[in-house]
């Protein structure tokens, strides 16, 4: 599994000639890194007097980001296993029109899952902006930048995740699952920009000396 290689081992694969792991691979781990960020700075926060009237909140958005960072590590994987189920189907026997049938209709259902896997990235990666946002504003401040290099890679992410499930969506005949996925995927790139610029915006400014 990618997940058990060092650091890195894992850039060294991602540098070399194979497909993957790829950008997806990537932009799962992107969200697990926001999630690893975001849990570290409302850890840093709890325990903190100055900050008593956050630490349920900072408990809950430190168990949050914990579950979210397991199911991140686990996508990293199973996006490059989307991707092999793909390759696989187009490996099918096609010298009969029933052989020829059959390798469509696989390949249309594992496209249809590699465009299902990157979308979760994508959802799971902006439902974490919110709870970033909040350990920015209200969590330890000498974190603060943390929370904004999170919210940073929570948006790269979303955009990345996106565009893995936009080049899949292009191979499919669901006009149906098409248009709602594309439809889903804009405005959650659009949520997902506007987000990280309005934390950037603010913070930066108050950073600036």
């Amino acid at each position: 599994m990618l997940t058990d290689l060092t650091v890195k081992d894992f850039l060294t694969k991602l540098a070399g000639s194979d497909p993957v792991p790829g950008g997806g691979s990537v932009a799962a781990l992107n969200g697990a890194l926001a999630s690893a960020l975001a849990a570290m700075v409302a850890n840093l926060t709890l325990g903190k007097r100055k900050y008593s009237d956050v630490q349920d909140l900072m408990q809950a958005i430190a168990r949050e980001a914990q579950c979210l960072l397991t199911d991140f590590v686990a996508d990293v994987d199973r996006d490059s296993e989307a991707y092999d189920r793909v390759f696989a189907c187009f490996k099918m026997p096609k010298d009969t029109d029933e052989e020829k049938t059959a390798r469509s209709a696989a390949i249309q259902k594992a496209t249809k899952y590699a465009a299902e896997v990157p979308m979760e990235v994508a959802r799971r990666a902006y439902a974490l902006m919110p709870r970033i946002e909040e350990v920015a504003l209200k969590g330890n401040a000498n974190a603060v930048t943390d929370a904004c290099v999170a919210m940073m890679s929570a948006r790269n992410a979303v955009l990345a995740a996106l565009l893995n499930v936009r080049i899949n969506l292009s191979s499919l005949k669901d006009c149906a699952f098409v248009e709602a996925m594309q439809a889903e995927a804009d405005e959650l790139e659009n949520r997902a920009i506007t987000h990280e610029q309005n934390l950037w915006q603010q913070i930066n400014k108050e950073l600036r000396i």
